[in-house]
């Protein structure tokens, strides 16, 4: 059966294949994003007011604030992604915004099978060492809630 040229240029394409396509919604790419940057040590994803208002929603709806902070586009083939976070102060942004970016390009292209054009990250607060403990509790809050979506 001929289906066209859609046939031809699906097979150069890691979502398409001659039985069939896949489509990655914007959420799926908004939370890999959100959870790969969370994997470098001193950000906080939204920072800000983001960060204290995001922390009442979660507890109000049970949320893991995962996509707070990321903003994404997404095609067939690419997405691009923004980021805003906060960054614990002492740490240098230059290296934290770079490892974030590693590790988001690297988890987005291999997770999910989309060429990441662009990661731009916004510093829009810094962590005092006195928030420290409030990061940490939060952190752990969110590797419970990640723990109880794989489970189930």
């Amino acid at each position: 059966m001929d289906r066209g040229p859609n046939v031809d240029e699906g097979r150069n394409r890691p979502l398409w294949s001659e039985r069939g396509g896949t489509r990655i919604e914007d959420a799926v790419v908004t939370k890999i994003a959100g959870i790969a940057a969370q994997e470098v040590e001193g950000i906080q994803m939204g920072g800000g007011t983001a960060r204290a208002v995001g922390g009442f929603l979660d507890s109000v709806t049970g949320g893991g604030g995962q996509a707070r902070g990321v903003a994404v586009e997404v095609g067939e083939e690419e997405a691009a992604i923004d980021l805003s976070l906060a960054v614990e102060y002492g740490k240098p942004i230059p290296q934290i915004s770079e490892a974030v970016r590693r590790s988001v390009i690297d988890r987005v292209e291999n997770l999910i099978g989309l060429r990441v054009i662009e990661v731009n990250i916004t510093v829009n607060d810094v962590v005092l060492p006195e928030e420290r403990p409030l990061l940490d509790q939060q952190r752990e809050v969110q590797q419970q809630a990640q723990e109880q979506d794989r489970r189930g």
